[in-house]
């Protein structure tokens, strides 16, 4: 066991969060802890790691357990080192040790004999290798590189990045510190798709448990094996992942709804009598005891979820033609970086489509010159009657900070009843008077929550989103989707949200080599032919490799044509020259793969690491080692093709 929570209460003023709780977590388990906005899940986590004291019951774990919590509040860390530095933080113990071998390498400058430091920097040598020191820097690097970041952004500051890449370096350097409790809040939060898939295979392989708090549901089904539900102030378990808590949630739910209309008709009978009798002497004493056995009993609560149902008809104005908008001859670039080349797209009516890619690919950049909002170049061509509505999740100047919230989107124009208009509110996490609350007071999230309200109530005919579910829960998420699939415009979206793209989506486009490529289907075939894709582009790489490999000079040396003429006894002349030069080239190349080999062993050895500029010289020699195998490999290949051409003219 690694924590327990026993009996646990706790309360945020006159709210109870937690009421009597208990959980238990093993060795090796992967939870994904659930519940909508404001249940108190990231509660849950802070009570673990001691940062809230709990107002009855007790947490306990062994004090060899190691605890680590990602959360957003770690964007106060601030410094002005490169992210490998920052990352390499995780080593604490090898970075101690490494001072102290430091410390020793001084000492024994002035005293090499002394066989007491001798023997200490011995050990230190060992300590360091057993720390991770030797391969710090390596696998510091891996997990940077796999969360999306490139070689060179390792050297630069931290401070240079924004809030989304930081939030990487602080969950690179967590896992990297490997603590026997990993706690992840929203860990995909400023996550890429590759960066999404990438994190979810290190984490397959992690050797603790993990506790994920997420709403994204892809991400809880590929990597939990247990569920945990805060449900009415109690903490509920749920064994499977996301998918099967659904469906046993369903059922449990439906066992709990009869139980408590069983007991409601049961009080609603035992007070009946209790009113009828009260005031007869006869039976004033059954009903006296039926009034405290009712006072006594436990009751049970509603399981009827508070979350409410999204019922909105998407009003299109205008119909529009069959084309709703047009690019042609696409570019686009950023200093240096070059999104589009050329390229060409075209939105039909009918369609919706996800435009997906790792961050930095173009794709919020396409969605808006798609809506007529960044410069390029090129020409773009709304259809007839297109009447669009655009969501971004930083474009939220739009909206009247002076405003409560309600009169917000009765601005809107939609046409929409002040009940409606709450409803719809209610469903983006704004109940009862949190409606007349000011835009000006509303945190970042809010307000994105209030720009999409916004833009899902307009007679648009086309649509576009870009991370429309960054803020909004699963219920809220479920919602929307069932929202758009009811909506009879087109729309493009932008999301990291698998779940959302897969319910949404009859389109998938991606920007690629400068291009928008298109696939006609939803995510889920898209991922299929992408795999199969992959694994043709692997068979061709491989295909041209062992026709590239070297054959045995045994397999290409003939007997040389009785020659004829003197034209066929040049050409038999020069086959020689090129068989004799083939086979010099062939062990010319033997021999280079042969150091290459050697080389690759050398960088092998951890020793190797522990001294830097050692690293670095050896590392320069296998890269221009290498470049000279490719130069070496094309000449033989040459030589190779033009000694069979000229064999077929013998």
């Amino acid at each position: 066991m690694l924590i327990s929570l026993q009996n646990v209460s706790f309360h945020f003023g006159a709210r109870a969060i937690l009421e009597n709780a208990n959980w238990q977590v093993h060795s090796g388990e992967r939870i994904g802890l659930v519940g909508p906005n404001g249940a108190g899940k990231s509660t849950v986590l802070r009570l673990m790691t001691g940062s809230y004291t709990v107002d009855g019951g007790s947490i306990s774990k062994p004090k060899d357990v190691s605890l680590g919590f990602f959360n957003q509040d770690l964007l106060s860390f601030s410094t002005s080192e490169s992210i490998l530095n920052v990352g390499m933080q995780a080593f604490e113990k090898a970075k101690e040790i490494e001072k102290q071998m430091d410390g020793l390498l001084q000492q024994l400058e002035s005293k090499p004999e002394d066989a007491k430091l001798l023997d200490a920097y011995s050990h230190a040598l060992h300590d360091f290798e057993v720390a991770g020191g030797y391969e710090m820097e390596h696998r510091t690097a891996e997990v940077l590189e796999g969360l999306g970041f490139s070689t060179a952004d390792l050297q630069r500051s931290y401070n240079e990045f924004s809030g989304g890449w930081r939030m990487r370096v602080l969950l690179a350097k967590m896992m990297l510190q490997r603590p026997d409790l990993l706690l992840l809040d929203e860990p995909t939060n400023h996550l890429d798709l590759p960066s999404i898939e990438w994190l979810e295979r290190y984490l397959q392989s992690y050797p603790g448990s993990v506790i994920i708090v997420s709403h994204d549901r892809f991400f809880l089904d590929r990597m939990v094996t247990k569920i945990v539900e805060v449900f009415q102030r109690d903490l509920v378990p749920y064994t499977g992942n996301y998918s099967f808590f659904e469906k046993e949630k369903a059922e449990r739910m439906e066992l709990m709804q009869r139980a408590y209309e069983n007991q409601q008709d049961y009080i609603r009978q035992q007070e009946r009598f209790v009113e009828r009798f009260r005031a007869k002497a006869s039976k004033a004493a059954q009903a006296q005891s039926i009034v405290k056995r009712l006072d006594k009993l436990e009751k049970i609560e509603s399981p009827d979820a508070t979350v409410p149902k999204m019922n909105i008809n998407f009003d299109v104005a205008v119909q529009p033609g069959k084309i709703i908008c047009t690019l042609k001859d696409i570019s686009k670039n950023f200093g240096q970086l070059q999104l589009l080349q050329h390229a060409f797209g075209e939105i039909v009516r009918g369609d919706k489509i996800a435009l997906i890619g790792a961050n930095g690919k173009g794709k919020s950049t396409l969605l808006r010159i798609i809506a007529g909002r960044e410069p390029f170049e090129g020409e773009r061509k709304p259809g007839h009657n297109v009447e669009e509505s655009f969501y971004a999740q930083h474009q939220l100047e739009a909206l009247d900070i002076e405003l409560e919230i309600l009169e917000e989107l009765k601005r809107s124009g939609s046409g929409k009843t002040e009940v409606e208009l709450r409803q719809l509110l209610g469903c983006f996490l704004f109940g009862g008077d949190n409606v007349f609350k000011k835009i000006k007071v509303l945190s970042g999230g809010e307000k994105a929550r209030v720009a999409l309200a916004k833009t899902i109530i307009t007679k648009a005919n086309f649509m576009l989103l870009d991370e429309p579910t960054n803020h909004l829960d699963m219920a809220s998420v479920e919602m929307l989707v069932d929202a758009l699939n009811e909506y009879e415009g087109t729309l493009i979206l932008v999301s990291h949200d698998r779940y959302f793209i897969s319910q949404t989506a009859n389109k998938i486009w991606w920007i690629e080599e400068g291009l928008i490529k298109e696939f006609v289907g939803n995510y889920g075939e898209w991922q299929v032919w992408l795999d199969e894709r992959e694994k043709k582009q692997k068979a061709v790489q491989q295909t041209i490799v062992e026709k590239a490999a070297p054959k045995p000079t045994t397999e290409i040396k003939k007997e040389p044509k009785k020659a004829q003429d003197q034209e066929s006894r040049n050409r038999q002349k020069e086959y020689e020259k090129l068989q004799k030069k083939t086979e010099r080239l062939e062990q010319d190349l033997k021999k280079l793969q042969e150091e290459k080999a050697v080389l690759e062993l050398q960088l092998g050895d951890p020793n190797v690491y522990a001294d830097k500029q050692k690293f670095s010289e050896l590392d320069e020699r296998y890269r221009a080692h290498c470049s000279k195998l490719d130069v070496a490999n094309t000449d033989f290949e040459k030589a190779f093709e033009a000694m069979l051409q000229l064999e077929e003219q013998l």
